[in-house]
């Protein structure tokens, strides 16, 4: 009885993996469907916002300040990316797919868990757009402190996912969700390190800057600066030193990620919790 029970959960598992990819295949090829370039559309992306911020902002606006401007901003932006756009496509994922969701039985966790992949797939793409830029022209980011991407890509896609199931189910009983989420995202990416450096943060917060490092995101930015920017105080032509990162050793990131990985475990328990919760009223709310 047993044997057979543990069969039909494989069984299942299997068929919600393959509905899962199957469904993130599809919103990949949608998206590109009839485009001369496919899917070099997304690689060209990290390789513009390079140029122009290593002109616009080393050039002109941070002229004497932050070294090796655009590796610091993209070291940080597109983490970012990947979880505003999962946390985004997630919370109207059923809401969108309303036809499906009211004919069709199937799990429908794999609609928000689809547009995570999907963001995902755009993610590593890009990211290897990075690396090989950095190749070229930031060797030092190749250094030994890039097995923090590890940790911080687990965190991240755990916080990501968590945020996902959580705003897709809420949306659908409550629409102003998706709406409210567009507005708290653009504030949250300045409440990120993104822009500005994280050590001018620490400087200026000194006690309180434990509530800066709170919010989970900035957390993770900061990780991802680390692991690829790798200076956290560089030196100036003019012999200059200026303060980028907020720690220059691995333990101050290690403490903040398992912190907030264990943030995120929590939000995925409670986004499943609603999830399920919600997910016998989706045909009615919908």
């Amino acid at each position: 009885m047993a044997s057979a029970a543990d069969a039909r959960a494989l069984a299942q598992t299997r068929v919600r993996w393959e509905l899962l990819a199957n469904l993130v295949r599809k919103d990949l090829k949608v998206k590109y469907k009839n485009s001369a370039l496919g899917f070099a559309w997304s690689l060209a992306n990290p390789l513009l916002y390079l140029a122009v911020f290593s002109i616009v902002f080393s050039k002109f606006l941070l002229r004497g300040g932050i070294p090796h401007f655009a590796v610091y901003l993209m070291s940080g932006l597109l983490v970012w990316n990947f979880f505003a756009t999962g946390v985004m496509g997630a919370t109207g994922a059923v809401t969108g797919s309303a036809n499906l969701v009211k004919k069709v039985r199937f799990p429908r966790i794999v609609l928000p868990l689809a547009s995570v992949g999907f963001a995902a797939v755009h993610f590593v793409l890009q990211l290897g757009v990075l690396f090989a830029v950095l190749l070229l022209l930031y060797r030092e980011a190749f250094g030994p402190q890039v097995w923090l991407l590890l940790p911080a890509l687990v965190v991240a896609t755990a916080f990501t996912v968590g945020m996902s199931l959580l705003a897709s189910s809420l949306n659908v009983r409550f629409r102003d969700v998706e709406h409210l989420l567009e507005v708290a995202l653009l504030a949250w990416f300045w409440l990120t390190p993104i822009v500005y450096p994280l050590a001018l943060v620490k400087e200026q917060l000194k006690g309180l800057f434990w509530l800066y490092m709170a919010n989970p995101m900035a957390t993770i930015v900061a990780a991802m600066q680390r692991a690829i920017y790798r200076d956290a105080d560089p030196v100036l032509d003019d012999g200059r030193v200026v303060h980028v990162l907020a720690s220059g050793g691995y333990g101050f990131y290690l403490r903040w990620l398992a912190v907030t990985g264990a943030v995120s475990l929590v939000l995925i328990a409670l986004g499943l919790f609603t999830f399920q919760r919600l997910e016998g009223d989706f045909a009615e709310e919908l």
